[in-house]
């Protein structure tokens, strides 16, 4: 079994980082010990070199050799996103480990809340699909950014989507895409797009929350489901959880995906 935990929304500053709901998201995460850690922005609230300092120190607590960081809107304000990249050494970072294949990429703007992917980024998504799985094979894909492709329920007003959400959607759906982690909505949810799920992740550790929300992260566990000939192993079983700092879990997703379907309409 292949676990990742998904944490969004740090916002480490002395305005809105609570440091003892970090403790136990650490403490819980630790326990957990996934395999892959994806971090999908706004670890910082200016993007201050004080707050990556303490942001690289709180996720260097997590014992998780492959984690897959990518800057939110907050890390790139203030010219932050060159920070992001002396610490963090690429916006772009990407992750092949036990048939799992995680492409993260930066939909941030400097100063600017709303989210953009960018034509000239298409081209190296397929690529790095293509490249770090045989795109024959059965390997779970997983692609991972800030920024909401889909609009989220009880966030209010729709205003920060990424204006080219549309394309960057259809770009995953024809690379086989099974995952989509983001967050920048603070709110928890999980949309189904043909046989694609979009989660979204709350606020793990600050007190930027909405509404009925409270703090929690997700966590996705991925098993070899069989193939229902027994012949190959090309169903992979998939377990979506919303987990609280205290480490309570709450499953939202039990799904079973036959990645037979990727390779033949390849």
């Amino acid at each position: 079994m292949t676990r990742i935990v998904h944490l969004s929304e740090l916002h480490i500053s002395s305005a809105h980082f609570l440091s003892d709901v970090a403790e136990s998201v650490v403490q819980g995460v630790n326990e957990i010990s996934p395999d892959i850690l994806v971090i999908t922005g706004d670890l910082t609230q200016n993007g201050s070199f004080k707050e990556y300092m303490e942001a690289k120190e709180w996720i260097d607590r997590i014992d998780c050799r492959n984690k897959v960081v990518v800057p939110g809107n907050h890390d790139s304000r203030n010219v932050g996103y060159l920070l992001f990249e002396d610490i963090f050494r690429t916006r772009s970072p990407c992750c092949s480990l036990d048939g799992v294949t995680v492409v993260g990429v930066d939909s941030s703007q400097p100063d600017i809340d709303d989210g953009h992917i960018g034509r000239e980024m298409y081209g190296w998504i397929a690529k790095r699909f293509n490249s770090n799985s045989d795109f024959n094979s059965t390997d779970l894909r997983i692609f991972a950014l800030h920024h909401h492709l889909i609009p989220v329920p009880m966030t209010g007003r729709e205003e920060k989507i990424p204006v080219d959400s549309g394309d960057v959607l259809e770009l995953l759906d024809r690379c086989g895409v099974d995952i989509v982690l983001c967050g920048h909505r603070h709110v928890p949810w999980v949309w189904k797009l043909n046989d694609m799920f979009v989660v979204n992740a709350g606020t793990a550790c600050s007190n930027k929350i909405k509404a009925r929300t409270t703090q929690c992260y997700n966590l996705i566990e991925i098993e070899k489901a069989g193939d229902a000939r027994g012949t190959r192993d090309t169903r992979r079983r998939i377990w979506i959880y919303q987990v609280l700092p205290a480490g309570e879990q709450t499953l939202i997703v039990d799904s079973i995906m036959d990645k037979s379907k990727t390779e033949n309409e390849v």
